[in-house]
C-alpha cells in the first residue's frame, strides 16, 4: 500500500492538511471523509486511483486535525462545499476531476456535483444518498407523511445526530459509533488516526458543528446565504450512489429514490454483506465499483 504524501493546500479562508497520492499531473480526485473519520479512511482507494493515474487529494475536513478548527468558525454544508471548489481551484483541477465522498463527505461531494458546474466530469457518494434524493423523501410534508414508514425505520439509527447537539462527543462514542456501524471490521488503526485528528474539545466541537449547522441558524452564515440552497439541488454530473445493504447507519432504501434526481449514466449499487464503512470492509469491491465508473485516465 503506498504511503500518502501530506500537504498543505492554502486556501482563501485558511489552509487545508491532506494526504496525497498518484502523480501531481494526473486529474484531480478529490475524496472526502465522514464522521467520526479522517481522511485516512482513504487508504485502499487513494493509492488504487493513484495507480491508474489520478491526482488524487484527500483533505482533513474543517475541525479535523491537522486542518484544525475553522479560522471563521462556519461548518454549514455551503462552507464545506466552497472549500472542496476552493481546493479544485487551487490545485488547479481540470473538467475531468471527480469528487468522492463517504458519510458527510457524501453530503459535501453531492453539493459540489449540484453547484461546481463544469469542474468536475462525475461524482461517488458512499453511505449517504444524494441530498437532492432525501429532500425529495421529505417535502413538502405531504410527502413526509406518505414516506412515514421510511422515516420511522430510519429514526433509530439517527440518534447520534441527536446526541451531536450536546458536548457529549467522547472517545468512547466515537468507538461505540464504530461498533455498531462496522460490527465485523477491526477499527482499531481508525481510532487511532480519529484520536490524533479531534485531540481536544474544540476539535470535537468542530466535528459535531457540522450536525448542528444543519438545523440551528446560529450556526450559519450570511457569507454562504447564496449557496445555502444550491447544495441540496439535484447533481449536475453523472454520479455513483453506493450503499452498504447492513449499514446501520443511513438504511439502503433511502436510495430508492436516488436515480430519479441523478442525471443521465448514473447509477446506485448496493453492496451486499457490507455495512457503513464499506470502503474499508471490501476495498477491493468498492475500489473495482468505481473504476468501472469513472475510467482510468491512463486509458483515455
Amino acid at each position: 500500500m503506498a504511503t500518502p504524501r501530506p500537504i498543505t493546500i492554502d486556501l482563501p479562508t485558511h489552509s487545508v492538511a491532506a494526504l496525497e497520492w498518484g502523480p501531481s499531473d494526473g486529474p484531480l480526485a478529490i475524496l472526502l471523509h465522514g464522521f467520526p473519520d479522517t481522511a485516512h479512511t482513504w487508504r485502499h482507494l487513494g493509492p488504487h486511483l493513484g495507480e491508474q493515474g489520478w491526482h488524487v487529494v484527500a483533505p482533513f475536513s474543517r475541525g479535523y486535525a491537522p486542518t484544525g478548527p475553522a479560522p471563521d468558525g462556519n461548518y454549514e454544508l455551503a462552507a464545506l462545499v466552497s472549500d472542496v471548489i476552493d481546493i479544485y481551484g487551487a490545485l488547479n483541477g481540470t473538467d475531468e476531476a471527480i469528487v468522492v465522498g463517504h458519510d458527510w463527505g457524501s453530503a459535501v461531494a453531492s453539493g459540489v456535483a449540484s453547484t461546481a458546474l463544469g469542474k468536475f466530469s462525475a461524482a461517488v457518494l458512499m453511505a449517504v444518498p444524494p441530498l437532492a434524493a432525501l429532500t425529495a423523501q421529505a417535502w413538502p410534508p405531504k410527502v413526509f407523511v406518505k414516506n412515514g414508514p421510511v422515516w420511522l425505520r430510519q429514526l433509530p439509527r439517527s440518534w447520534y445526530m441527536l446526541v451531536a447537539q450536546t458536548p457529549l462527543l467522547t472517545d468512547k462514542l466515537i468507538e461505540t459509533l464504530w461498533a455498531r456501524w462496522a460490527p465485523d471490521y477491526d477499527y482499531t488503526q481508525d481510532l487511532g488516526h480519529i484520536r490524533r485528528a479531534l485531540p481536544t474539545a474544540a476539535h470535537k466541537k468542530a466535528a459535531l458543528s457540522y450536525y448542528r449547522a444543519l438545523w440551528n441558524p446560529l450556526y450559519k452564515s450570511a457569507e454562504y446565504s447564496a449557496e445555502r440552497r444550491r447544495v441540496f439541488g439535484k447533481p449536475k454530473v453523472r454520479t455513483l450512489c453506493l450503499h452498504g445493504a447492513d449499514d446501520v447507519c443511513i438504511r439502503a432504501e433511502l436510495n430508492a429514490h436516488s436515480l430519479a434526481v441523478l442525471p443521465r449514466g448514473s447509477d446506485v449499487t448496493t453492496i451486499e454483506r457490507a455495512g457503513h464503512f464499506f470502503h474499508l470492509e471490501q476495498p477491493q469491491m468498492v475500489n473495482s465499483l468505481i473504476d468501472s465508473f469513472v475510467g482510468s485516465p491512463r486509458s483515455s
